[in-house]
Order: C-alpha cells, then sequence, then structure tokens
C-alpha cells in the first residue's frame, strides 16, 4: 500500500533537495539543448539594454516612440554589419598570407624535433608527427571558415531580427514595471539592478576593450605583425571574456609572430600584450567594474565555466550579465536573501536596492529626466494584510 502524507504535512527535507535537484538538472539540459536559441535572444537582451539610454534621450526631446526605436535598431545594426564586414575582410588577407608561411612552420617542426631528440625522445616518432602536421592546411581551414560564412550571417539575420523585437517592445517596459510594482515592489527593484549593473558593465567593458584593441593593434603594427587590425578586434571582442579573454587573444598574433620573425618576435609579442592588457584590464578597469557589478572574484571565474559550459562561446561573453539576471530572479527578488547576496558580493560594494521614479504619461520618461531602469532608491515595501497592529495604535475592543 503507497504511503499517504497527512493533510498539512511537509515534505522530508531530503525528498525536497532531491526533487529540486533533479529539478535544476532538468532545466539546465534542456537549456543546453536550446543554447543556439537562449544564446541570441540573451544577447539582443543585452545590447537594448545597454542602448536603451540612446531612446531615453530621444523621447525626452519629444521624438514618438515609434520614431526611437527606428533610430536605436537602426544604430545597432549599422555597428553589428560594420564588425562583421571588418571580420570577413580581414579573415581574407589571413587566408591569402598563410600559405606563405607554411615552408617556415616545416622549417620550425624539423627544428624542435631535433632538439627533442637531444634530450632523448624518439627522433623516428617526432618526424611522423612532423610531417602529419602540414601547416599548409591552414589556409584550406581558413578557406572552410570563408564558405561558411553563410551559416555566420544567417545567425546574424537572426540576431538582428531578435533586436527588432527586444526593442519593439522595451519601449513600454516602464509602464509594465509600474504595474509590477504596485504589488511586488521588490521584483522592480531587483530589475532595475540587474539593467543597472548590465549596463553599467557592458559600457565600462566596451569602452575599456576599444582602449585594448588600439593600444593592442597599434603596437602588433609596429612590431610587423599581419593583420593587425583583425588582432585587435579579436582583443575587444575577449575583452568581454572575464580574467580570461587576454589568453585566448594573445595566441593567435604570438603564433604568427612565430612564424613571421621566429621565436625572439613571439616573445616580444607575449611581453607587449601581457604589460598592455595587465595595466588596463587588471589595474584599471577593475576600479570602474567592482563598483557597478560588484561580484566576487571567485563567482565571476565560476559563472564564466558553467555559462561557456551552458551556452558555448556565446555564454563566455555574457557570463557577467546572465550572472546578474540568476542573481535578481533568486537573490535581489527576495528581501530575506541578504545571506546570499552577502556570499556571492564584492565586499564593501553592496548598493542599495533600486526602485523606479514617478513616470510621465505622456512620454514614459522618468521626471528626474533619467530611464526608469537608471533610478535608484529604496522600495517601500507594503505591509502584508496579516500583519500585527501597530503598538502606538489600539487594538481592537474585545469582544
Amino acid at each position: 500500500m503507497a504511503a499517504t502524507f497527512p493533510p498539512g504535512s511537509v515534505l522530508p527535507r531530503v525528498l525536497v533537495i532531491m526533487l529540486g535537484a533533479a529539478s535544476v538538472v532538468i532545466t539546465l539540459a534542456g537549456v543546453r539543448a536550446i543554447a543556439f536559441i537562449v544564446g541570441p535572444v540573451f544577447l539582443a537582451l543585452v545590447i537594448v539594454i545597454t542602448a536603451s539610454p540612446v531612446q531615453v534621450w530621444l523621447l525626452r526631446k519629444g521624438w514618438p516612440r515609434w520614431l526611437t526605436t527606428v533610430v536605436l535598431v537602426t544604430v545597432v545594426y549599422l555597428v553589428m554589419v560594420g564588425l562583421v564586414f571588418v571580420v570577413i575582410v580581414s579573415l581574407a588577407q589571413l587566408a591569402t598570407l598563410l600559405p606563405q608561411y607554411a615552408e617556415r612552420a616545416s622549417e620550425l617542426l624539423r627544428s624542435a624535433t631535433d632538439q627533442l631528440a637531444q634530450f632523448g625522445v624518439g627522433p623516428q616518432q617526432l618526424r611522423e608527427v612532423a610531417s602529419s602536421l602540414d601547416l599548409g592546411k591552414l589556409a584550406g581551414f581558413v578557406g572552410s571558415l570563408l564558405s561558411g560564412i553563410g551559416g555566420v550571417l544567417t545567425n546574424l539575420v537572426f540576431l538582428l531580427a531578435l533586436l527588432l523585437f527586444v526593442s519593439t517592445e522595451a519601449t513600454w517596459s516602464d509602464q509594465r514595471l509600474n504595474a509590477i510594482d504596485s504589488d511586488r515592489p521588490w521584483v522592480t527593484a531587483a530589475f532595475h539592478r540587474f539593467a543597472e549593473g548590465t549596463r553599467s558593465y557592458i559600457l565600462v567593458t566596451t569602452v575599456f576593450g576599444f582602449i585594448v584593441a588600439v593600444l593592442d593593434g597599434g603596437a602588433l603594427a609596429l612590431i610587423g605583425i599581419p593583420v593587425p587590425i583583425l588582432w585587435g578586434l579579436l582583443a575587444f571582442v575577449t575583452n568581454y571574456i572575464p580574467n580570461v579573454g587576454f589568453v585566448i587573444g594573445v595566441i593567435p598574433p604570438a603564433l604568427l609572430g612565430l612564424l613571421d620573425g621566429g621565436w625572439k618576435k613571439m616573445l616580444v609579442v607575449i611581453v607587449v600584450y601581457v604589460a598592455l592588457n595587465f595595466v588596463v584590464q587588471s589595474l584599471i578597469q577593475p576600479r570602474f567594474v567592482a563598483g557597478s557589478v560588484g561580484l566576487s572574484t571567485l563567482v565571476t571565474v565560476l559563472s564564466l565555466v558553467f555559462w561557456a559550459w551552458l551556452l558555448g562561446p556565446l555564454g563566455a561573453i555574457l557570463a557577467v550579465p546572465a550572472t546578474l539576471l540568476l542573481k535578481a530572479l533568486f537573490v535581489d527578488i527576495d528581501p530575506t536573501a541578504g545571506w546570499a547576496d552577502a556570499l556571492i558580493r564584492m565586499i564593501g560594494k553592496r548598493p542599495p536596492p533600486a526602485a523606479p521614479e514617478p513616470v510621465s504619461e505622456e512620454t514614459g520618461v522618468a521626471t528626474d529626466g533619467e530611464s526608469v531602469v537608471d533610478t535608484e532608491a529604496p522600495p517601500t515595501v507594503k505591509p502584508r494584510a496579516d500583519a500585527g497592529a501597530d503598538p502606538g495604535e489600539p487594538g481592537p475592543a474585545p469582544a
């Protein structure tokens, strides 16, 4: 006979934990299966949140909502198409240059084989490995990469369509949040904090990414590394990957320096990259990012690994905004979850909870001239219906 629980009883804690863990596993498996959809959708949301101050500024100038949406989408489209065009042209240049380094690559492999043979490594085995590594095939690899641009353009069209719809819906986000705020102010405060943190993180990372790209690209051009614009753009993109993005960005130009000028040139590239990126990304940028995001270094690294596993390469770029969204949904939304916030937040970087300012009915813009998402003020929590009476007030007369 199946066991039954009496009415009003609570499930055993072990059973609750097991059910919760199973639900998390099923949810993660589902998200990973549709990562090709979840990633672009969240990227479109982050882009719209970042660019929303432009739309708010146009609304304050009296522009109609539909026109501000058109301007916002057009600007984002032009930037993305320009970046894709630069990448395509740079990859085409790289494909024409790689065959010139095939002979040099073979010489380096033979030299490395002879050096390792002096340390007792079997030369015959090393020569077999070296003969199997035909670096001239890199040109064919880049060619196949160029032939797959059609798939990349398809994803780009999907992302551009998402940007259009998300931008259209974002124009009415302030009214929706105000409706929620009347019943659940902590919910709106959590979403405001997520939007503000995401916008600050993306803007700061973009500015410093541009600085790093200019410095790295200029240094590579002075050193004589081919296609410096491509490697500067790679440094810009990898700057969005916290902590390890620099390592990913230095590998291709360092290898190209090895093929072009030998070990000395490769070491020069690595030293210059380490010096520039250490100063910008390790000493200057964290001072600006920590104040807006406030996540500890350990949480940032773990979030990078988790989101890269869940969403792929795009998850590595969106690791911090995605973590801020989870924090808003599960920590900031609960007034009693301050202990969890203390565990994941950088010490001394806790901002006050945010809440929206009054919104003008004509323009939909906050009365202080800022976007509703930008405002911060302590939320007012309505008392529960079953809360006790104020001790200073007389209670109900006894029956």
